[in-house]
């Protein structure tokens, strides 16, 4: 058996192992950037040499996190095969002290896209505030259903494992008069034309069209930040970190810390009162 079929047989692996499908769509594309990148050097065998040659070239091409990500699918690969031997080491990365403040969207950037999209599409909104209110992933948005709304929350399924997210008031009944308005009756809010469960990347392309109209760098604007802004004015609200852990599915609270770092200005204002420079 080469190694493409090999490589079929892990992602079924991975499927029959419920892991989240993105998880499984990054898995697989790593998987098979290596693989091309392994038969165009037109060796016989795999060898240890090889894959360290092979993380030298992504180590240069890549950022941290997006290296370290590609050399877990491919070591977990790896170790399908039967050929832990040629593993590799991921890079060691210090945790970051604080945000950075160009990739963080600002509740004045937020409203700014909000109010574009409320110009250019009723549903494009209702999903902006829906994310941005709940804190809930873009994958979860299929569990925003009728009956959700009218009872006030929604069960949330991920990874095997289940929470109940309740919608604010106000998000409740701007969601009932969308219902209303689009003559939605059960099932998901979000749906495309075939009547499936909207997917995540038209969620991504309609908030980036906004973008140039609501004056918001598009680096900033991508579904996840919303979730990460609904988080730190939760905690900054709160400063409740195992509450907010269970709000957005963590089931470890060291995953849900980055919330509680400062902003840059934050932390350079911190370090300018120390007054230790002349």
């Amino acid at each position: 058996m080469n190694l493409q079929e090999r490589f079929k047989w892990y992602i079924q692996k991975l499927i029959m192992d419920e892991r989240a499908a993105a998880t499984i769509q990054k898995y697989t594309h790593d998987i098979c950037e290596f693989l091309q990148w392994y038969q165009s050097k037109c060796e016989e065998n795999l060898s240890k040499l090889l894959v360290i040659q092979w993380r030298m070239m992504m180590e240069e091409k890549k950022n941290p996190a997006t290296f370290n990500a590609a050399v877990a699918a491919v070591n977990g690969f790896l170790r399908y095969i039967g050929r832990e031997d040629c593993c590799v080491r991921p890079l060691k990365v210090q945790r970051m002290l604080y945000r950075e403040r160009r990739q963080e969207l600002t509740r004045e950037e937020y409203f700014r896209l909000l109010q574009t999209a409320a110009h250019v599409s009723e549903e494009t909104a209702c999903m902006l505030e829906t994310i941005c209110s709940t804190g809930i992933r873009v994958g979860e948005l299929r569990y925003i259903t009728v009956q959700a709304v009218q009872q006030g929350f929604a069960i949330i399924r991920n990874k095997g494992k289940y929470r109940t997210i309740l919608l604010p008031e106000k998000l409740q009944k701007q969601l009932y008069r969308y219902c209303q308005l689009r003559g939605i009756a059960h099932g998901a809010i979000f749906i495309n034309k075939r009547g499936e469960p909207i997917s995540r990347y038209t969620v991504w392309r309609r908030i980036k069209c906004l973008c140039a109209n609501a004056q918001v760098e598009p680096e900033k604007v991508f579904p996840h930040n919303l979730r990460h802004l609904f988080a730190v004015c939760f905690y900054h609200a709160q400063h409740d970190l195992e509450h907010l852990a269970d709000i957005l599915g963590h089931s470890n609270i060291n995953t849900t810390r980055i919330y509680t770092k400062l902003s840059g200005e934050e932390h350079r204002h911190q370090m300018d009162a120390l007054r230790l420079t002349r």
